[in-house]
């Protein structure tokens, strides 16, 4: 059983962008009406850099400077780090962490952005990953004596007498197919 999902597969899509040149009030109302946490800067046309509910906060609010006045040029956070679609899920993971930021903008393989992966995508997958895998390590520690029970994993039949064979799960008929 190989696990091998890939950023495209979790990712939400429907990315708020915004141009660079409209004013930190615009991407603030644009977050409230949209219940997201972040917004895609462009500059024609393409993503140069994101704007998020902390960076509001911290470098207009806190700062005092006037929203309505500051553009988002001068405050999005650059450059935009970015993933691709076709990446497996451990990288998105790991340029997480590695990066500290919470979310990744998402590009297909000509560059344009497609969506965005957030934490909370990743731990949305998280529990059915550790299902799988804690069934992995179960299989793989079991004797090849042991029977199981449940879905053939070569023909996809039921069985209450599967056996462990090169690292999947079979029924009698695929046992003996293999043996042949």
């Amino acid at each position: 059983m190989k696990m091998d999902v890939k950023v495209g597969q979790c990712m939400t899509v429907g990315v708020f962008t915004l141009p660079a040149d409209k004013s930190v009030r615009d991407a603030a109302r644009l977050l409230k009406k949209t219940n997201v946490g972040s917004i895609i800067v462009t500059q024609k046309g393409k993503a140069k850099g994101i704007i998020t509910e902390r960076d509001i906060v911290y470098k207009i609010i806190a700062a005092g400077k006037d929203p309505v006045k500051t553009k988002l040029k001068s405050v999005m956070s650059r450059p935009l780090k970015v993933i691709k679609a076709s990446d497996k899920i451990e990288t998105a993971a790991l340029a997480l962490r590695n990066n500290k930021v919470k979310r990744l903008p998402v590009v297909d393989k000509s560059g344009r952005l497609v969506g965005i992966i957030t934490e909370g995508d990743l731990l949305r997958v998280y529990p059915g990953m550790v299902d799988v895998i804690t069934e992995m390590q179960e299989i793989r520690a079991s004797k090849p004596s042991e029977y199981f029970t449940g879905v053939c994993e070569v023909c996809g039949t039921y069985s209450d007498e599967l056996k462990r064979d090169e690292g999947k799960l079979r029924c009698e008929d695929c046992l003996e197919e293999n043996e042949v």
